[in-house]
């Protein structure tokens, strides 16, 4: 069980709450509840309702929709510190997505009801909250436009270095969720990948990728289309 000075000195290293002082960190805290999952073990689906937010303490957790033709789409992965849960919590309207534990997790939870009530009365950390989502608009929006006018070499070096950036040189992924990260085909995201291993950039395992030249990935990363 997590103690609340566990919570406040997790909530003061998050990137989100870190900003908001002591004091509000603390009341936050006083709010937050913990939740263990296990490996593949679904904390919410599309359609359920917008009652909590989360944030990872452990763990990785997947973001997901599914497509029109049926394929499971991976939007987002997750790690310790990630808050995550946080439109539908807001506007009161249902799970857009899917998310699930691709690994056992530890979650902090502070449930809707309780929240509002504290954005009702504290103006600066409802300010800091329209922040956060305008950072996920800003990072959806680049996203789209990554998709839209890139090479796949190009967004596919950027989605590993933000992962690596994350989670460390040795990320656990599949092709199968690279693919959907960067709107490709699987085979298309195989072809670069083996390049990139012969090369000595990365290393390829069972659902997982090593970044060996992570100099070499962002300089690949930082081309624009020509």
């Amino acid at each position: 069980m997590s103690t609340p000075h566990t919570l406040i000195r997790f909530l003061k290293a998050n990137a989100f709450f870190a900003e908001l002082g002591p004091e509000a960190i603390e009341t936050i805290a006083g709010l937050c509840t913990t939740r263990s999952l296990a490996r593949h073990e679904i904390l919410f689906q599309k359609g359920d309702p917008g009652d909590a937010l989360y944030a990872v303490r452990r763990g990785q957790i997947r973001i997901g929709a599914g497509s029109d033709d049926g394929r499971a789409v991976t939007l987002n992965l997750l790690g310790p510190g990630d808050v995550f849960g946080e439109i539908a919590f807001l506007d009161g309207h249902p799970r857009t997505a899917e998310a699930v534990a691709l690994e056992p997790a530890d979650l902090f939870v502070v449930e809707g009801r309780a929240f509002l009530k504290l954005l009702a009365g504290d103006p600066a950390l409802a300010v800091q909250i329209i922040n956060l989502l305008c950072q996920r608009l800003r990072w959806m929006s680049a996203r789209m436009e990554e998709a839209t006018l890139l090479p796949l070499d190009i967004r596919l070096a950027r989605r590993l270095i933000m992962l690596s950036e994350d989670f460390g040189a040795e990320i656990q992924v599949t092709q199968e969720e690279l693919a959907a990260f960067v709107g490709a085909a699987r085979e298309s995201v195989n072809r670069v990948l083996q390049d990139w291993r012969r090369s000595g950039l990365i290393d390829l395992g069972r659902a997982r990728v090593t970044v060996r030249a992570s100099h070499r990935l962002v300089a690949l990363g930082a081309r624009t289309q020509t």
